[in-house]
């Protein structure tokens, strides 16, 4: 959205917190590499391997790169989605590529509602400035009107950004002489039509928590997000390392939307473990 705003053995049950925390405490020790090459000038397929989403410190530093292998994980398909108010050809998937052309703006939900829970995912923005978003805990009654009106919009729950490096650019140049420091492009996160206290750093307004650090690599290349859920508590982890999120969420469940917003974006890798 951008509207400004005033050890589970794989037997499906959910995964224990302290199983979450144990395995975090071990994830500084997970596989460290360099940024990816820069982006060719024109978007194309999946298939160099340089092209892979990798954490962006340099190599002697460790990572927290969960990325959805492991104990409890499941990988999230086509089955696990269903459409709420696109249009027919709005998401298709191909070779497990999620793709989305950003029209109508609208959402995508999970079948199952979350509550507890850890996603992973990657995805690559295929124009400058485009502008999508992971909604956590959408609420049902939103959900339902919007599937029954049929009209573009967005749902109520917690946004995590997805926005492309080179949108404040653009932004500009449409809008000449506007405000742009109520945004990053870096991993906001925000609540939607619900409440939540933003862990600082916060926009100029305080409705948003901002990013410690700008991690997101432009449009072409791949990004990585980890999302964690838990008791009204999010956090989200940019290309290795956690940078913003929020707590005291008036909302605690609810499905989980990929968000449709005026340009095109890929998705791959779609994994998420429930918790208890």
């Amino acid at each position: 959205m951008f509207a400004k705003q005033s050890e589970q053995s794989g037997s499906g049950m959910p995964y224990s917190r302290r199983g979450l925390l144990a395995a975090l405490g071990t994830a500084g020790a997970a596989l460290a590499g360099s940024g990816l090459a820069g982006a060719s000038a024109t978007v194309t397929a999946d298939t160099a391997a340089s092209n892979e989403a990798t954490p962006t410190d340099p190599p002697d530093r460790p990572f927290a790169w969960l990325d959805g292998t492991g104990p409890g994980w499941v990988e999230l398909g086509e089955k696990d989605f269903t459409n709420v108010n696109s249009a027919d050809d709005t998401w298709s998937w191909q070779d497990g590529v999620l793709h989305c052309t950003g029209q109508p703006i609208s959402v995508l939900r999970t079948q199952k509602i979350y509550t507890n829970f850890e996603i992973a995912f990657e995805w690559n923005h295929q124009q400058k400035g485009g502008n999508s978003g992971l909604f956590v805990w959408a609420e049902k009654n939103k959900i339902e009107q919007m599937t029954k009106d049929g009209k573009p919009g967005l749902p109520h729950g917690i946004e995590v950004q997805i926005l492309d490096v080179g949108f404040e650019e653009v932004y500009k140049k449409k809008h000449p002489g506007r405000d742009t420091s109520w945004f990053t492009s870096h991993g906001d996160v925000f609540p939607v039509g619900v409440e939540m206290k933003p862990f600082p750093p916060l926009s100029p307004n305080g409705s948003r928590s901002f990013p410690s650090e700008d991690r997101v690599k432009p449009a072409g290349q791949w990004n990585h997000y980890y999302v964690r859920g838990i008791n009204g508590e999010v956090r989200l982890w940019v290309n290795g390392k956690e940078v913003s999120g929020g707590n005291e969420c008036s909302v605690k469940s609810g499905y989980l939307c990929l968000e449709s917003e005026g340009a095109p974006i890929k998705f791959r890798r779609l994994r998420i473990r429930e918790l208890a």
